[in-house]
């Protein structure tokens, strides 16, 4: 099982953002969303989205970064398409990824779940290694902060419908929860 010392996973690059601030109540971590994302969209690799949600972004390298420069957004970690992760906000600090949102319904999802952000789009399949890499982070994060459990692990869509389509329908939900099964047994 990966390990997480002081709210952050050892195996992770670690990039702080400043999209992010203390949560309402910091012992409240209770919910793990899934996003999906691509700088410039429909592109992967690269440094954007690293820029992107450390404000570090340069908006003349792609004319659809001007459209996104003033967003203030974060996630708790980037699962990039070869599986390596980035962490950018400490998982008991509230990172700015939800937004208007809403789980079984309490609103305001930033303030007590985890974000974890695909480097993909919603119609494109996930990399293998991503969904591994994905279902190990999961299953530390719902060791280290319990009330997570499986019914509290949900995609963006579910907590903003109607606003929010990621991760997506080439998401696999079923290959997600299967390979976290798999651990948990293994």
């Amino acid at each position: 099982m990966l390990t997480i010392t002081r709210h952050l996973l050892d195996c992770a690059s670690y990039l702080p953002s400043p999209h992010c601030n203390q949560r309402p109540d910091p012992n409240d971590v209770s919910l793990l969303v899934i996003h999906n994302i691509s700088l410039p969209p429909g592109e992967f690799g690269g440094p954007y989205i690293e820029q992107f949600f450390q404000g570090k972004l340069i908006s003349n390298a792609h004319s659809y970064f001007d459209e996104i420069r003033e967003m203030t957004v974060s996630a708790h970690c980037l699962i990039k398409r070869d599986g390596a992760v980035v962490q950018f906000v400490p998982f008991d600090q509230r990172a700015w990824h939800a937004g208007v949102s809403s789980f079984e319904g309490r609103e305001q999802c930033n303030d007590y779940s985890i974000g974890i952000e695909l480097e993909g789009t919603d119609d494109l399949p996930y990399t293998d290694v991503q969904y591994q890499c994905l279902a190990e982070v999961s299953q530390s994060i719902q060791h280290h902060y319990p009330a997570i459990t499986p019914s509290r692990i949900t995609g963006h869509s579910d907590i903003a419908p109607g606003r929010k389509t990621d991760p997506g329908g080439s998401f696999n939900w079923m290959t997600f929860h299967a390979q976290i099964q798999s651990l948990v047994k293994g």
